[in-house]
């Protein structure tokens, strides 16, 4: 199977994009990031729809790193819709957070969510949670087949 390895980040925090980003660079992941600033835009993208109609649907991202508190839609919402739809009920979620409310921990694992990890605020500690992330998500977990 010839899949790209892209990881979508929803974040709508530049400073926690740049750190992600660097985290990945950090930690030798070299995939695609494709960075999204809001939940309506990461349904866009992950339905091919808006600006993204363009967007080859076939190749869906290998997980999603989603924040919770973004504009327009918020995360667990975009939570919800993925799971709702059969073309994306089945993709890898880890929700990346720096909330300490545990109604959004309890609702992220509700709504299917496959991992939840709070941000850590030391950067070195983050630079470690990104490559843990990075190594599970793309090479030791075995992903349901595009599909699915």
């Amino acid at each position: 199977m010839n899949r790209k390895n892209v990881i979508l980040l929803v974040e709508d925090n530049s400073d926690d994009v740049k750190l992600t980003l660097r985290a990945f660079k950090a930690n030798k992941i070299l995939n695609e990031v494709v960075v999204v600033g809001d939940g309506e835009e990461a349904l866009h993208w992950l339905f091919c729809e808006g600006k993204y109609a363009e967007r080859d649907g076939k190749v869906p991202p290998s997980f999603i790193l989603l924040d919770l508190k973004l504009p327009k839609i918020d995360g667990l919402e975009v939570l919800k819709r993925l799971r709702a739809d059969n073309r994306t009920k089945s993709l890898p979620v880890v929700i990346l957070t720096s909330s300490k409310e545990e109604q959004d921990l309890v609702k992220g694992y509700a709504y299917g969510v496959n991992s939840y990890v709070r941000k850590p605020v030391d950067f070195e500690q983050f630079v470690e949670a990104v490559k843990q992330l990075g190594l599970y998500w793309l090479v030791l977990n075995e992903p349901p087949p595009p599909s699915a």
